[in-house]
């Protein structure tokens, strides 16, 4: 049976116990541990969102060694696999061949949501009205587009004015993809909110929450969105990237994880974000607004541009970032005492 058949046939509810295992054998470079662990994830993204409380906190738990340690609940209602998905699902993973950035890999996982049965949008619904950072929120009207002229007349350090110059000077889209040519109205009231609010405050969270714009903190403010809201897009992209790393770029998979565990936690810890009137702290500087709403920033062990680097660094300092990762991973290995997956 090829690796492909193993993930897709493994994608299915696994008890806490086989999760903590697939852990332990992935920081031990087991490629059986990080099928599992893409497996399980998929299973949360693609089929059965209500378990991705569960599912995370015990993956975040078993590699950080800190965190709620729940089962994962039985009985959970799921979407079907079918064969279409995985077509398109390995589209995604193989198109990583041709090089993906950041719009292009957005575009082609937001694809995905057309490939899942059509049952998982209203298991996606229920899961936003349980979901802990979103049940309130969602009780709003979907907000309007941002005032981008406002934005430009903020004060000097406010977080209005430091929102403008980060996509005035990185030419980004101010809300991240037209929500109208993705056809957010389409969606339910709570996913349509909850879409909208987050593709709006995308770049606001970055800042306030302290998420840099390079390629691991992408990845690591997906982990944080997840947490925060329950957001089924950043579950499918985790999914994903955890996938074409496993077969793609193995090496990296304990980087990855480390990343996005530590941001699944942060988001954890973090007072939830989607209820904050944010449109009235245009004018309050970061510090302020860290202050008031008790707002830690994202801390990891690695760099922010670890990945840049390692691309693009002198000999020297690559040199001594493949050390310094080649001792991460043997730290792992040598604090992981479970036996590895067969």
């Amino acid at each position: 049976m090829t690796r492909r058949l193993r993930l897709q046939q493994s994608t299915a509810r696994v008890d806490a116990s086989t999760i903590r295992e697939a852990v332990a054998a992935a920081k031990r470079g087991s490629g059986e541990g990080r099928l599992q662990l893409c497996a399980v994830m998929s299973w949360v993204a693609y089929s059965c969102p209500e378990a991705t409380t569960a599912v995370c906190d015990t993956i975040a738990s078993a590699w950080l060694g800190t965190g709620p340690t729940p089962e994962i609940p039985v009985g959970l209602p799921e979407a079907p696999l079918e064969d279409s998905f995985w077509q398109a699902f390995w589209a995604v993973v193989d198109g990583h061949d041709e090089g993906y950035d950041a719009i292009s890999i957005t575009v082609a996982v937001a694809s995905l949501a057309g490939a899942v049965h059509p049952s998982m949008r209203d298991l996606a619904d229920l899961h936003a009205h349980h979901q802990w950072g979103a049940a309130d929120a969602i009780k709003n009207p979907v907000p309007g587009h941002t005032d981008f002229e406002a934005l430009s007349r903020c004060p000097q350090n406010s977080l209005g004015q430091s929102l403008y110059r980060m996509i005035v000077d990185n030419g980004y889209d101010p809300e991240v993809l037209d929500r109208d040519a993705i056809a957010l109205s389409e969606l339910p009231h709570a996913l349509h909110y909850l879409n909208a609010r987050i593709l709006q405050m995308h770049d606001v969270w970055h800042l306030v929450a302290g998420y840099e714009t390079t390629s691991s903190n992408e990845i690591a403010i997906s982990a944080f969105q997840l947490a925060q809201f329950g957001h089924n897009y950043s579950s499918m992209f985790l999914a994903a990237v955890m996938t074409i790393s496993t077969f793609k770029e193995p090496r990296g998979f304990t980087i990855l994880m480390q990343i996005i565990n530590e941001a699944w936690q942060h988001g954890r810890e973090t007072p939830v974000m989607m209820n904050i009137e944010w449109e009235k702290e245009w004018n309050n500087s970061l510090e302020t607004i860290r202050r008031n709403h008790r707002i830690p920033t994202y801390q990891s062990i690695f760099p922010a541009d670890l990945l840049e680097s390692i691309e693009s660094a002198s000999f020297w300092k690559k040199s001594r970032l493949i050390a310094q990762l080649l001792l991460y991973n043997l730290r792992l290995r040598q604090t992981t005492r479970q036996p590895a997956l067969q």
